[in-house]
């Protein structure tokens, strides 16, 4: 098996594993974007540097809305694929296959990306 088959198969094998997270109630499960390791100037920057959490990311899976008292589901206004801005310390960091995500409730997105 090449390098490149093995790549493809872990890839499908952790798309496969985040297929079956499924948030609940107004959950989103998000996909940071990682920051860039070079400065504006041209800096690369040292694994050991202090960086920063992102605050951005890309929508993975919604769950399905908040419930009212009454037990009406509210719908979610963000959806699979949006590009989302959210609070620093609001989302638990998880991680699937060895890859860090993201799960906030919808009141921690800041904004929508377009």
């Amino acid at each position: 098996m090449t390098e490149r088959q093995k790549w493809i198969k872990n890839l499908l094998y952790i798309n496969q594993k985040i297929m079956n997270i499924k948030p609940l109630s107004d959950h989103i499960l998000i996909e940071p974007v990682l920051e860039s390791e070079k400065t504006k100037t041209g800096i690369f920057l040292p694994d050991t540097a202090s960086k920063e959490k992102s605050e951005e990311g890309k929508v993975v899976a919604v769950g399905p809305g908040r419930r009212t008292d009454e037990g009406k589901v509210i719908e979610m206004s963000i959806k699979v694929g949006d590009k989302v801005l959210f609070s620093k310390y609001g989302p638990n960091e998880i991680k699937v296959g060895g890859k860090e995500y993201l799960i906030a409730k919808e009141e921690d997105i800041l904004a929508i990306i377009e």
